[in-house]
């Protein structure tokens, strides 16, 4: 397959040389070194009205048409929140049996956005980037950039977490490097998919001012700053109007306001109705059933929303032709960026620069929560592999393949290390292991559910196996089972599922030595919390999960991952979970996101409620020590900026990374604001004894705050706190300033 393709390139540039030789006119849309623009509207030129709109609609499961006639080809889309997925059928969701479409998985992007590390969200895209354009797509399904609004969402595992500057930093290096493979990124789910309950048809209600601070800034820093060439519409419904087809989403501000030159592709099977798909901004109609509705057909793609109908519409002069040109251009110009680019590289699949790849991203997203003395003796983690004779493993996380289930994230790899493989490598033998509780197949859209006599069976077998051991790993949490963390269902319960507590209670009770590995995508219930002296935040690490997680247990990598969400001590403590039903998961018809802007740490800080573990929070092997912030002025004018500068020391025995954090705070403003923003973070490396200053730009921007009144960014005169920190809970390192007119 690969020499085909080499010899059609070599064909092609022979013909480039023969036709400049002998003075043959190239027509301008495939002449790659004319302006994109130009090449698109020649395009249109040479397009027929039938040819144009069947640009928007689906031709397989994966893949959408280019023009034929015309040699324009066709694009070919992956699912890709953290690899590309494997080969499916053309016409159902059935795998298509490909041997040679394994590929190397990272870390779900909640681990990326926990690593606090821009270069290696860069370093992510460029490696993903290059096994999708190996894999010959054109657009990849991600990332994800949604707010965590809720621990019940069960697709939170898929995005950047509760903050949107960090989402937004996070997201822009990563689309970048995706986008030099000649493979376009598809930022999802636009806009406000937070939970999967009802997805398909939830009204989401909530002011303009949550919407431009929370909602939308990532998608905004994607096309802005990221140059992003698609995004996915969301399933929902945002104001009575499904997102995919939303004027005030697609046409008022992604085009609009933002000035966004891409396509909005649905996702499956989210487009509504013709008219408002055609008027309002959807540019490709992508779908779940080959009828466009609710069932299977050989022959179904015409019936789509922007097929046979739309063109129809057209021709009864109910949608004019500049929006059929509008449409259409968006898609000839991202088949030119994409499918028509000659310049992109070849990409490479799962080879070992992927794999490390993935390894520094699951070592640096690993979030070390708690880590105590038990009663004069020292710290259980870093693990001494030498002090222990015998250790015992519990958990089905320890050898489940994570990769499966999940809907889209499901993976076919070609490796993957367990964590139980991962310490095998420093115990050896030494190693016990004890399933300890079942979670069930991967199933979508259903669980499978557990005899309770398996349940006991297991944990009793796992209590007697910890009173031999000298220590305990325990490693659970969820998985990509429904109703855990999934795409198509939420969360049934904060808790951790499988009776899961009651074993981490029932070994406590024999054996006080225990680390807790939590594995998961969003934040859990810890009734044991006070009882555990050592607990690690992991995630969905990804093709070399296990060693990454071996290593920054026995301290080989020191952990140095920040928490991208708030853990709340009890569910109704979360914003959305406050004022009810009606806000979450809604009434089945709408729902209304009282909490406002105050979403996350900002919710904690000014309703003074105190989460279990804060935004930004993580622990490491080693300490670090803050000198108080140095402001490079105490008073400025409004639209000057200023900077503020912070001596980190590591004052421990081990090296160490530290992500530090810059928030501020407007302390009087005329609408509420939270006690402080995130507004920027820098993760730096220091060797024991080892000082570095670390200087932030405030810029004007970051003291605005959207004023829904005038439906602007303002910001007003007055005191400001700059917090330099840890986490979002630590308001001691503190300075002010003020900003004058």
């Amino acid at each position: 397959m690969k020499r085909i393709f080499i010899s059609i390139g070599l064909l092609s540039m022979a013909w480039t040389c023969v036709c400049a030789q002998n003075n043959i006119d190239i027509p301008v849309y495939q002449d790659d070194k004319q302006p994109l623009e130009l090449r698109v509207q020649d395009a249109l030129k040479r397009m027929t009205l039938e040819e144009k709109t069947r640009l928007s609609y689906a031709q397989g499961k994966f893949s959408s048409p280019g023009c034929p006639r015309l040699g324009i080809p066709e694009l070919w889309m992956s699912d890709g929140p953290h690899g590309v997925r494997a080969e499916i059928n053309w016409n159902d969701w059935g795998y298509a049996g490909w041997t040679n479409d394994s590929c190397t998985a990272f870390p779900a992007l909640t681990c990326l956005a926990a690593s606090w590390n821009t270069e290696l969200a860069a370093m992510y895209g460029k490696a993903i980037g290059e096994e999708a354009r190996y894999r010959e797509k054109d657009v990849l399904l991600g990332p994800g950039v949604n707010i965590y609004r809720t621990p019940l969402n069960g697709r939170n595992f898929e995005y950047l977490g509760e903050d949107p500057y960090l989402a937004s930093e996070m997201c822009v290096p990563y689309i970048q490097e995706v986008q030099k493979n000649g493979v376009a990124a598809c930022v999802k789910h636009y806009a406000l998919n937070n939970q999967e309950e009802w997805r398909g048809h939830i009204d989401v209600q909530l002011t303009d001012r949550a919407l431009y601070e929370i909602y939308l800034p990532a998608f905004k820093a994607a096309v802005q700053r990221g140059g992003v060439w698609s995004i996915m519409g969301a399933y929902n419904k945002v104001r009575g109007m499904h997102a995919a087809h939303s004027k005030l989403l697609n046409n008022d501000i992604l085009k609009g306001e933002w000035g966004f030159d891409g396509c909005v592709i649905t996702d499956w099977g989210a487009a509504h109705d013709t008219y408002e798909a055609a008027m309002y901004g959807l540019d490709i109609e992508m779908g779940s059933y080959t009828n466009g509705l609710t069932s299977e057909s050989e022959f179904g793609y015409d019936d789509y929303f922007l097929a046979k109908n739309y063109l129809k519409m057209i021709r009864e002069g109910k949608i004019p032709m500049e929006v059929v040109n509008e449409k259409a251009a968006r898609v000839l110009r991202l088949i030119f960026r994409t499918a028509m680019n000659r310049n992109k590289p070849f990409g490479a699949m799962t080879n070992e620069a992927h794999e490390q790849t993935a390894y520094q991203v699951a070592t640096e997203g690993i979030v070390l929560l708690k880590n105590e003395a038990l009663k004069k003796k020292q710290a259980l983690l870093p693990i001494n592999p030498s002090a222990y004779n015998k250790v015992l493993v519990v958990g089905d996380n320890a050898t489940r393949n994570l990769m499966l289930g999940g809907g889209s994230s499901e993976l076919k790899v070609k490796k993957v290390v367990s964590p139980l493989q991962g310490l095998e490598k420093y115990f050896g033998n030494r190693i016990v292991y004890a399933q300890g509780y079942v979670s069930g197949r991967p199933m979508y859209g259903q669980e499978e559910k557990i005899p309770q006599h398996t349940i006991d069976s297991l944990r009793n077998d796992a209590m007697e196996k910890a009173a031999q051991a000298d220590l305990v790993i325990f490693i659970g949490g969820l998985n990509k089972n429904h109703f855990q963390d999934c795409e198509g269902g939420d969360r049934l319960s904060y808790r951790l599922p499988f009776e899961q507590d009651e074993l981490i209670n029932g070994l406590l009770k024999v054996n006080k030595n225990l680390v807790a590995v939590i594995v998961s995508g969003n934040a859990v219930e810890m009734p044991w919390v006070k009882n555990v002296s050592s607990i690690v935040q992991s995630w969905y690490l990804g093709s070399i999960g296990g060693d990454a997680l071996a290593d920054v247990l026995v301290g080989k990598v020191n952990p140095s991952g920040k928490l991208p969400f708030s853990y709340p001590a009890k569910l109704e403590d979360c914003p959305a979970h406050f004022y009810g039903e009606i806000s979450y998961p809604g009434d089945s018809i709408k729902q209304e996101y009282k909490e406002d802007i105050l979403v996350g740490y900002r919710w904690y800080d000014t309703k003074k409620i105190k989460p279990l573990f804060p935004f930004g929070y993580g622990l490491s092997y080693t300490t670090f020590q803050y000198d108080k912030p140095v402001l490079s002025a105490k008073k400025v004018s409004m639209g000057d900026g200023l900077s503020v500068s912070v001596k980190v020391k590591n004052t421990g025995t081990m090296a160490g990374k530290e992500a530090v954090q810059l928030y501020i705070g407007d302390e009087k403003c005329s609408l509420l604001r939270p006690q402080k923003e995130l507004k920027g973070f820098k993760k730096i490396s220091l060797q024991p004894g080892e000082e570095k200053v670390v200087t932030f730009d405030i810029k004007p921007e970051d003291l605005q705050f959207f004023d829904d009144s005038k439906h602007e960014w303002v910001a007003e005169p007055g005191k400001f706190k700059v917090y330099v920190t840890s986490s979002s809970a630590n308001v001691d390192n503190v300075a002010e300033f003020m900003c004058v007119e």
